[in-house]
């Protein structure tokens, strides 16, 4: 008989109504191109700790966000960590995984990230702007995210928020990556058009600017996405590490380097597997 193939629970909201962007026709083609190395069950974000005992790992993908679900992803969390069940990305992530305290971390250690604060009493410590965001501290996918005038932004310091300056950047670009190995790059050339993807050429100095923020989240293994915007005066800022369920854009690739990032993956997973046996 042949050899068992590992089995993976894929978890993903395919009716999740994401803006500009369709989830479904990204996990749909995932899922197809995975069957070919691994048996393969998809589920819902909220049955996904009834159904993990049964596979040997869970794919977390277009989950949509954490805030629709908090509860059923906290007993996800705990029971996965209690059974040692493998989790891809793993648990241990420092960045969206665990909420936005990272973006608060990075401005104090004094990396490239859009300064970042929490506390009244540290609004000076944030260039002056006329304008600020504040999103809240569990939010995604821009969920609860206002702009506010420069007069109100003390009113708006809850202790569950967090306060940045309203940049005035050139454009977003995103740098994907499957385990530490850069994939692919896409940018936003349009301010108000966020996911109407290009694919973008990157500089070594912008792979290295990523790859800072990669090497710092410490993830073996894993996808993970770093957005950036191109400030006024020409650097890279951070925008968000997203290493839970990053979108992948995939359908802004051309069928090369569509099929390179499945290749890649399906290599990533195999060693996460080999790993943890």
């Amino acid at each position: 008989m042949p050899p068992a193939r590992p089995s993976i629970l894929y978890v993903t909201d395919l009716a999740y109504p994401a803006r500009g962007r369709r989830y479904c026709d990204e996990d749909i083609l995932l899922t197809s191109r995975l069957r070919d190395d691994f048996d393969l069950a998809l589920c819902h974000p909220r049955d996904a700790a009834a159904l993990m005992d049964s596979f040997d790992a869970v794919v977390v993908r277009n989950s949509g966000p954490v805030l629709t679900y908090q509860e059923a992803y906290d007993d996800f969390r705990h029971r996965a960590r209690a059974a040692g069940t493998r989790v891809y990305n793993p648990l241990s992530g420092r960045a969206d995984m665990a909420g936005k305290q990272y973006l608060l971390d990075l401005t104090a250690a004094g990396y490239p990230v859009i300064p970042t604060v929490d506390r009244v009493e540290d609004l000076d410590r944030l260039p002056e702007a006329d304008r600020y965001v504040v999103k809240p501290k569990r939010g995604a996918d821009s969920m609860g995210l206002r702009i506010v005038p420069a007069d109100g932004v003390r009113e708006s310091v809850d202790g569950d928020v967090l306060v940045q300056p309203c940049v005035d950047f050139a454009y977003e670009v995103s740098f994907y990556y499957v385990d530490h190995d850069f994939q692919y790059a896409l940018h936003a050339p349009h301010t108000d058009r966020r996911w109407q993807l290009e694919p973008y050429e990157p500089t070594d100095g912008d792979l290295e600017f990523a790859r800072r923020f990669i090497e710092w989240n410490g993830l073996g293994h894993g996808i993970q996405r770093v957005d950036a915007c191109r400030a006024p005066g020409g650097e890279l800022l951070l925008v968000e590490l997203e290493d839970l369920n990053p979108y992948l854009s995939l359908d802004a690739l051309d069928d090369t380097r569509r099929d390179a990032f499945v290749t890649a993956l399906k290599a990533s997973l195999h060693r996460f597997l080999a790993a943890a046996a």
